[in-house]
């Protein structure tokens, strides 16, 4: 489509704050002048960008750097910053000091409206708890997990740690005990915080036995500390010998402390965040303070046009990166909407209720989220008001082009639709929106600032207008610091570097348009290549999904008679057979929507689609079962038991 879907007024991309920062930069560099010259020289000129994007977005530090990089071209081992010193808990609660009144966070269930804190009461709650560890002995450098649900006490326990130097990881407590252990029993925590339990979908579900089960097999931690969630007053015994509860924990606080920040290094350790697991146990990767902070203000700020007090919501876990970027929101002074729960309950448009009743201006969400309430009929616009919405944000898969008609159908009709794609390697995106330009369907509108991003075909040539592997050609900011347990960096050069040397390869099957877009089609490991033509899955989902009898699909390559043919699984609607006759509509639709080669030979029923914790379907756990190889990690799935329905089908050996 040439013709984009959305173009914001010349009033509101002129009161955008990067049109400010474009109108500073160019009247010091001339060549500045759009969006476009102004990624070219963030590319060309590393160390004077990222210098304004600290200054402009108010990174506060106590020591200043004795320069901006040393060895930006060398991946991995540039250094971001040396000599500076930060803290990243300090730089998120600043607004206490300056706006105490102004509301910090809104926090969100199921049974809808919870609880409120300003950003003096948050600072407030931080001062305890982070004089309740200090009582408990943490130190610089101790790891603190947290097995919670997305609520204030998760921010409240993340903040603490970071302001002693400590390093925070989390994971949502859906994970059953094996995928806990994979990731904390790797990063041994001192201490625990989980709550009691959770709800999902109107049941309850008690956390306190598997809590006992981590407790008692991680022998490093010392202390658990119960958040009473599901119930009053939870019996912590219940969770093991080391258990207190969350009030008692913070009663061991000596009065009257304040709120000291550790002054740390540019890129000290702040954040273990975990790969998937689903290839073996998963990574751990260690993110630095100042890149992660530096980088979520560029994002926040510049391509979202965060503004203090903006209601900022993301529906997230605390076991997915976007629960990391979402918080980040509080250094620019936002009001943070966290939400527990499933997005559509207790009924399928809850989350535009709560937009509408919190007056959310960017709401944040997952592709996938978008297609199963459109396919619900879910009219979001209809009868509620929506008119603080100015930003819709979507990760997590690509956005298909007809889920572009659907938000400007039924969503509403003046909103920046901006899908964006990066991932928990980085902590943040490779490509995702600019408020100063239109927005086409299918099309994430621009490359982020100082993300010098290429696509590359086969012989490492850059190419625009042709598909190929989405690399990164220069160094940036929030790269991992490290991989845990990775003395050498051999797992880090095998996760990014082993392709292409020096460059960082990231997995994503993606092209370049001619005016700057990028069109994602998916994981690269997951491409398909029939007849040797290779074929990005996005590209049959966004068929698939426009027809009504299908909820969602699954799509792999199947090694067969020398060759790879397609086979897709779909997930039908209630009541609905997969017969020939639709088999050939499918085949149809995709044949017309997408090409002859990407229609599937096989097309099977499935009651179930194995996902990842965060809500990815995995394509290659698929792949392995359907070739009966084991998948090495099953107990990352959220529903590994969904894999059951992939082996041994006697369709798939004729």
């Amino acid at each position: 489509m040439t013709q984009p879907v959305w173009t914001p007024s010349p009033e509101r991309a002129a009161s955008t704050q990067l049109q400010r920062f474009i109108d500073e930069v160019g009247r010091d560099v001339t060549t500045v002048r759009d969006y476009p010259s102004l990624y070219q020289w963030s590319i060309d000129e590393p160390a004077a960008f990222w210098a304004r994007v600290a200054n402009f977005c108010g990174l506060v530090a106590s020591q200043e750097a004795t320069t901006v990089v040393d060895d930006v071209g060398k991946m991995p081992g540039a250094e971001w910053f040396p000599g500076m010193r930060l803290n990243f808990a300090e730089n998120l609660l600043r607004h206490a000091r300056s706006t105490p009144e102004r509301r910090a966070i809104t926090a969100w269930n199921e049974a809808g409206h919870q609880q409120e804190l300003t950003y003096g009461e948050l600072e407030a709650r931080v001062t305890v708890m982070a004089a309740a560890m200090r009582a408990a002995g943490v130190q610089r450098g101790d790891r603190i997990a947290a097995f919670m649900p997305n609520l204030p006490e998760t921010v409240i326990v993340m903040l603490a740690t970071a302001s002693l130097g400590a390093v925070f990881s989390s994971c949502s407590p859906d994970f059953g005990v094996n995928g806990v252990l994979d990731r904390f029993g790797q990063i041994r925590p001192r201490l625990l915080f989980a709550a009691d339990g959770y709800t999902f979908g109107g049941k309850r579900f008690s956390r306190l036995d598997r809590i006992a089960e981590v407790a008692g097999q991680v022998d490093s931690i010392e202390r658990v500390v119960v958040l009473p969630y599901l119930e009053d007053r939870p019996d912590p015994a219940q969770a093991g010998d080391k258990a207190v509860l969350w009030e008692d924990f913070l009663r061991t606080a000596p009065p009257d402390q304040d709120l000291e920040f550790a002054q740390l290094p540019f890129n000290h350790p702040l954040y273990i965040l975990y790969s998937s697991g689903t290839t073996g146990l998963p990574k751990c990767m260690v993110h630095g303070a100042g890149g992660t902070l530096l980088q979520h203000l560029k994002e926040h700020v510049l391509h979202t046009d965060l503004r203090p007090a903006d209601p900022f919501f993301y529906f997230t876990t605390c076991g997915w990166m976007m629960w990391n970027w979402l918080v980040s929101g509080l250094a620019s002074g936002a009001t943070l909407v966290l939400y527990d729960g499933s997005p559509v309950a207790p009924e399928p448009d809850s989350l535009w209720d709560m937009a509408a009743k919190e007056r959310i201006r960017i709401f944040g969400t997952s592709a996938k989220y978008l297609a199963l309430i459109e396919k619900d009929g879910v009219r979001p616009g209809s009868g509620r008001d929506l008119s603080a919405l100015e930003t819709l944000l979507s990760t997590g898969s690509p956005l298909a082009p007809e889920q572009y008609d659907y938000v400007y159908r039924d969503i509403k009709e003046d909103v920046a639709l901006v899908s964006i794609s990066g991932g928990t390697d980085l902590i943040s995106c490779f490509a995702g929106g600019q408020p100063l330009a239109p927005i086409y369907r299918g099309e994430l509108q621009a490359r982020g600032l100082g993300m010098k991003v290429e696509i590359w075909d086969d012989n490492g040539d850059s190419v625009i207008g042709e598909k190929g592997e989405l690399v990164c050609t220069q160094a940036f900011p929030s790269m991992p610091v490290e991989f845990w347990n990775d003395p050498d960096g051999e797992k880090y050069h095998r996760a990014y570097f082993n392709v292409f040397p020096g460059i960082w390869r990231h997995g994503d099957w993606a092209e370049l348009t001619e005016r700057g877009g990028m069109v994602i089609h998916g994981r690269s490991d997951a491409t398909l290549n029939p007849g040797g033509v290779r074929i990005g899955t996005a590209e049959i989902y966004a068929q698939v999904e426009q027809l009504d009898e299908i909820i969602e699909g699954v799509v792999v390559g199947q090694s067969w008679e020398g060759d790879t043919r397609i086979v897709l699984f779909v997930r039908m609607r209630d009541g609905v057979i997969l017969d020939d006759t639709l088999r050939d509509r499918i085949r149809r639709q995709i044949r017309s929507g997408a090409s002859p080669f990407h229609v599937p030979k096989v097309i099977l029923a499935v009651d179930d689609i194995p996902r990842t914790r965060s809500g990815k379907i995995t394509e290659i756990a698929v792949r392995e079962i359907i070739h009966g190889r084991p998948v090495k990690n099953a107990e990352a799935l959220a529903n590994p038991e969904a894999l059951d329905l992939y082996r041994d089908l006697p369709e798939l050996a004729r």
